[in-house]
Parts: structure tokens; C-alpha cells; sequence
């Protein structure tokens, strides 16, 4: 019996471990207009939940998404609390009752990165190795 609490025990240690690190394995980005250096999680999830135009310091802004991959599930896990099939669910209700609209989805870290870098106000994420040359890091606090 104490061989299997221990076994549970470390498999509890291993997941909480891997939620932590590919949390860390991520890293928001934005378009050189956006003023902030910074943004509440409550500002990025309604930002990305479509809720906000603008961060709290009154700079309009536009979400852009990964499609898919492990950067993208983590960043929905972590920062809108959904999975991404609820994610897209939500997405699909806005435009249906005409409430907003699809927010920008590209395939790759590189094409967030450019069109983050050429769209003013664009805010998106990418793994935490992609190259980020024309776009400002963001913290979130």
C-alpha cells in the first residue's frame, strides 16, 4: 500500500513539475506601439476572451493566436482557464450572436512573430526559444 502512495505521490510531484514548466515555456509579445511593459492576467484574459480592446493603460489592442501545439495549449490553460476546444466553442458564440469576431490564428511561432511585429497593437505568444526580433516582450503580472 505505501509503494503505491509513493508512486501517486511522485506522479502528483511529476505533473505539477510539468504544468509549471511549460507555463514558463511561453512568452507574450507585442507590437512595438503597445506602451506597456506589463499586463495584469486579468487584462491578457479578457484581451484574448475578446471582453477588452485595450490594456489598463488605455493602449487598443488586437489578440493573436498559435492554431495549435503545445505553446498554444498551455497559454489557454494557463491564462484563459479553458481548454481549446472550449476556447474555440466561445470564439464561435461571439460571432454567432454577433457579439465579436475570430481573433487572428497562424500555424507557427515565426508567423505570430511577423505579424505581430508589422500589425500595430498586435498581442500574441510564442514558445519561449522562438526568435522575437521587431516585437517587445511582455510580462504578466
Amino acid at each position: 500500500m505505501k509503494y503505491f502512495q509513493s508512486i501517486f505521490a511522485i506522479a502528483i510531484v511529476l505533473a505539477v513539475s510539468a504544468l509549471t514548466a511549460s507555463a514558463a515555456d511561453l512568452k507574450l509579445i507585442a507590437n512595438s506601439s503597445v506602451g506597456a511593459s506589463s499586463v495584469s492576467a486579468d487584462d491578457l484574459k479578457g484581451v484574448f476572451l475578446i471582453t477588452k480592446t485595450s490594456l489598463s493603460d488605455g493602449t487598443h489592442v488586437e489578440p493573436v493566436l498559435l492554431k495549435s501545439g503545445a505553446t498554444h495549449e498551455s497559454f489557454v490553460k494557463q491564462y484563459l482557464g479553458k481548454s481549446d476546444s472550449a476556447l474555440q466553442t466561445y470564439y464561435r458564440s461571439l460571432v454567432f450572436t454577433g457579439k465579436g469576431s475570430m481573433p487572428k490564428e497562424l500555424s507557427t511561432d515565426a508567423e505570430v512573430v511577423a505579424y505581430v511585429a508589422k500589425t500595430k497593437g498586435a498581442i500574441g505568444y510564442v514558445s519561449s526559444g522562438a526568435a522575437a526580433a521587431g516585437v517587445k516582450t511582455i510580462e504578466v503580472n
